[in-house]
């Protein structure tokens, strides 16, 4: 096994299902998409030669990131990080990943806003290319689209990010399946921007994530990690 894929193995503090099981869309044959976050014992970041920022693998559908570079892009609220620390579907924690679990609230912000929005813009810029060049949108990521964004509405106006799409289910799913014309996710889409709009004006999000106390995290755990290895 590669020494990257042992980091993984032998380091993982926090891991979890992702993709359409954690989001409650799963059908016959959807894959199981295995999100995780490792640490390196600190004395790996003396060498000239750093460890990875992430990993893909050992197993199909598994990507792993350390987790100074997990921390950093949750922060930014990238969408794929935060609905990670978020999965309904947990498959480990240990005392380190359950400290994790404990700071999601931590990373949330008003920049959610901007970064599940542009998300959002980029993938329907993909669709609208699509429908001009194929006549038709990628079905799946039509609807996905509408979930991004309906979460987004959703975690602005209540604080909290469900990640499941609970009775959202079937009416995603006929979009997936091709039954929604696409004039009519383009206005579920307008409506759902505009709510998002309306939501951030209101949300009880801070305007910044709590960047020291997840900082403070990061360094008590390099520390006892080098502790250990001394």
């Amino acid at each position: 096994m590669h020494s990257a894929e042992l980091l993984v193995r032998d380091h993982t503090v926090y891991a979890c299902v992702m993709g359409s099981r954690a989001f409650g869309l799963a059908t016959e044959g959807s894959d199981t998409d295995r999100r995780g976050v490792f640490l390196a014992p600190t004395p790996l970041f003396w060498r000239f030669d750093k460890p990875p920022t992430h990993v893909e693998g050992p197993a199909e559908e598994q990507f792993s990131w350390e987790l100074e570079r997990f921390c950093e892009l949750a922060l930014r609220a990238d969408p794929n990080i935060l609905e990670c620390l978020h999965s309904p579907l947990v498959e480990h924690a240990d005392d380190t990943g359950r400290e994790l679990l404990a700071l999601r609230g931590a990373f949330l912000s008003r920049r959610i806003h901007e970064t599940f929005t542009r998300y959002a813009y980029g993938q329907r810029r993909k669709l609208e290319a699509d429908v001009r060049t194929h006549g038709a949108p990628r079905w799946k990521h039509a609807m996905h689209l509408l979930r991004l964004l309906a979460s987004a509405r959703d975690v602005l106006r209540t604080g909290a990010l469900t990640v499941d799409v609970g009775e959202q289910r079937e009416p995603l799913l006929a979009v997936k399946r091709g039954e929604v014309p696409w004039s009519e996710v383009e206005a579920r889409t307008a409506r759902l921007e505009r709510e998002a709009g309306e939501a951030l004006h209101r949300t009880p999000l801070p305007a910044q994530p709590d960047r020291r106390r997840i900082e403070d995290f990061l360094v008590r755990v390099r520390r006892a990690s080098a502790l250990r290895a001394g």
